[in-house]
């Protein structure tokens, strides 16, 4: 890996296991569709005035199927069943269980043509991290809301689909204009839910805090970021971000909300990042990216 792409993957690393702890908090006291309107209303009105300045979102006119298509399973469906299972899941497993995405990811390019890996050692990866999830949910961790999980495996879809769209149908669209346009469209989308789900009252200062860093930097700037990582080693390899964010999702929600980390979450863990490992043909040195 290049020293660019490996810069961009450490940043991803943190960044992206930062939202769980962040959304955790935040739905704690919003609704939500209120804090996906919140976090993507933020992030667009950040973003728009540079895109429109570069004339960056006139091209997504002629890419408009894909762009909304890669908007709906990249923000819209995942973030607000992300905030959902937030309200009956603890950060930590919500973010252990979103390391599946490799493997979803291996699945999807297999069938859909563009194989990352075939054969026997992609089979035993992905039955090897399915057996993590089921350690994750089913070891030592007591009750878990079969609902809330079964939002997460959604999200993982999503999150797996996401950029393979874009790497195939929108590499000649600008990034600033897919990242700005996908926020302003999802807002939009959300607007009249938040609207309905408002708070009566003015929210804690962790609360605004979670937003704000929400949709400063886990939202604007990340995407940037993804994009760029993407453009550097690929979707799928891009994916593999994955390997690390559980790591720092559970090591926050750990250290700061006091959450517990079971055996079985570091089994099912473990178990998934073999997994990976095995179905995307990636060394446990990644060289990429949820």
């Amino acid at each position: 890996m290049t020293r660019r792409g490996a810069l961009l993957f450490a940043a991803m690393c943190v960044i992206w296991g930062v939202p769980y702890l962040m959304i955790r908090v935040a739905v704690r006291e919003l609704a939500p569709v209120t804090l996906v309107f919140l976090r993507t209303a933020l992030g667009a009105a950040l973003l728009i005035p540079f895109a429109v300045w570069r004339g960056e979102l006139r091209p997504l006119l002629r890419r408009a199927g894909p762009f909304v298509a890669y908007t709906l399973v990249e923000v819209v469906i995942p973030w607000v069943l992300l905030a959902r299972a937030e309200t009956k899941l603890t950060s930590s497993l919500t973010g252990l269980l979103v390391a599946a995405v490799p493997l979803v990811g291996a699945v999807v390019v297999g069938l859909t043509g563009t194989r990352e890996q075939q054969g026997r050692r992609r089979w035993l990866g992905l039955l090897v991290g399915i057996g993590g999830v089921g350690a994750l949910v089913g070891l030592d961790i007591g009750q878990v809301d079969a609902v809330a999980v079964a939002e997460i495996g959604c999200v993982a879809v999503c999150y797996a689909v996401g950029p393979i769209i874009l790497a195939r149908r929108l590499t000649d669209v600008p990034a600033l204009g897919v990242v700005a346009g996908s926020l302003l469209l999802a807002a939009a989308v959300y607007a009249p839910f938040a609207a309905v789900r408002w708070p009566a009252a003015m929210p804690s200062a962790h609360v605004v805090e979670s937003v704000v860093g929400l949709a400063v930097v886990c939202t604007a700037l990340a995407f940037l970021i993804f994009f760029a990582l993407i453009a550097e080693v690929g979707p799928v390899r891009a994916t593999v971000i994955t390997y690390v964010n559980p790591a720092v999702a559970a090591a926050l929600g750990v250290t700061i909300l006091s959450e517990q980390l079971s055996a079985g979450m570091l089994v099912g863990f473990a178990l998934i990042l073999v997994g990976c490992i095995l179905a995307t043909g990636r060394g446990p040195e990644p060289v990429a990216e949820a």
